[in-house]
């Protein structure tokens, strides 16, 4: 696994000539790892639309999935808005809806939502989201193809790279500092920090020649 991180905007403007900050990034670490060469190339994000918009950009014909937690958490969030923050029938209506998604039933999945749609803001909410994504929500048929349903050993890097470094107590960083320390910690854990610093002795070299 390899890591490249920065706190960066995703933004960009139908207008704009080049992709953002964070989509340079992303385009940069997948020449790197020789995405455009796979057999198989996949995505994989939590269902919000700038990440697929990223993706249609810079990998076409990318397998899309979305993370089937954040699916189940959106589900979630809609029993609880019915029945109530605490519910067993809030949590059962929940454990029916997480099966429909696992096994591809997105019809029923759909019907479900589109009963308490005219009641429920949250209702109408997901049945939009998982409409715009049951393409992306085909888990029974990625899990056939050997592909990850879930972002969160991405997550967990996160965690491994950004909190365990940035977020202990005490701790204040300015942007650039903490971008520095970032993109050591990244060189680091994904075994390129010889190579970091061989590269920035060169370039040292190169301006003082």
């Amino acid at each position: 696994m390899s890591y490249s991180v920065a706190i960066e905007s995703a933004a960009t403007l139908d207008t704009d000539d080049t992709p953002s900050a964070f989509g340079q990034r992303v385009e940069r670490e997948a020449a790197r790892r020789g995405f455009d060469r796979a057999a198989r190339r996949v995505v994989i994000g939590d269902g919000a639309a700038w990440i697929w918009n990223l993706a249609g950009e810079l990998f076409p014909g990318a397998v899309e999935v979305v993370d089937l937690f954040h699916a189940k958490e959106h589900l979630s969030i809609v029993a609880k808005a019915i029945f109530g923050p605490v519910s067993e029938l809030g949590r059962a209506w929940a454990k029916e809806r997480h099966e429909e998604l696992d096994t591809g039933r997105i019809d029923d999945l759909l019907a479900a939502l589109a009963s308490h749609a005219p009641t429920s803001e949250e209702a109408r909410k997901c049945h939009g989201y998982v409409t715009t994504n049951r393409q992306r929500m085909r888990y029974p048929e990625f899990r056939s193809m050997a592909l990850c349903v879930s972002s969160g050993v991405v997550e967990a890097g996160c965690k491994v790279v950004v909190g365990t470094r940035l977020k202990r107590s005490g701790m204040r960083w300015t942007l650039a500092g903490a971008d520095a320390i970032l993109a050591l910690r990244a060189c680091h854990l994904s075994g390129r920090f010889d190579a970091f610093w061989e590269r920035r002795s060169r370039r040292a070299r190169a301006r003082a020649a």
